[in-house]
């Protein structure tokens, strides 16, 4: 059996927040097209036109179905799909697990970071615990898990 002491938990670095960002553009990329799919069915086939309400309406509803599917994930284990297989968790202040409230903030929050241009995300780069801009205004942290002990 080893006995050694297993190294902790890190902060991410950015590198891993985008692939994580990249696998997870999958799911929701399903969500996004079944979503749409049935939306266009509803309304007989005829597409959703450009800068209308019905536009900015679908919009907003793709927005909370993208953050229905985060803030669930985050909720249920602190990690999404495209988090796992890069170990990395989220977690609130002294290492809890966030409420559903800050969760959604933390999406809110994430979107103007991307708004941006990815500046918020970049920010991570120049903070010592690497937390990108959305992790300090919602008080969340994005940590890097240890590989698991081999049998």
């Amino acid at each position: 059996m080893d006995t050694r002491p297993r190294p902790a938990a890190a902060p991410a670095h950015l590198v891993w927040r985008l692939l994580a960002m990249l696998y997870d553009s999958l799911p929701i990329f399903a969500l996004w097209l079944a979503f749409s799919a049935i939306m266009l069915a509803l309304r007989g086939g005829a597409p959703v036109v450009p800068w209308t309400p019905a536009f900015w309406l679908q919009a907003a509803a793709l927005w909370t179905l993208t953050g229905a599917y985060l803030v669930f994930s985050w909720r249920r284990g602190g990690q999404t799909l495209g988090m796992r297989p890069w170990r990395l968790q989220l977690v609130g202040t002294q290492d809890a697990r966030p409420g559903v409230g800050v969760l959604w903030q933390r999406h809110a929050w994430a979107t103007l970071s991307l708004a941006l241009g990815g500046l918020g995300f970049l920010w991570s780069l120049f903070d010592r615990e690497r937390r990108s801009l959305h992790d300090l205004l919602s008080g969340t942290r994005l940590l890097r898990l240890p590989k698991p002990a081999k049998p």
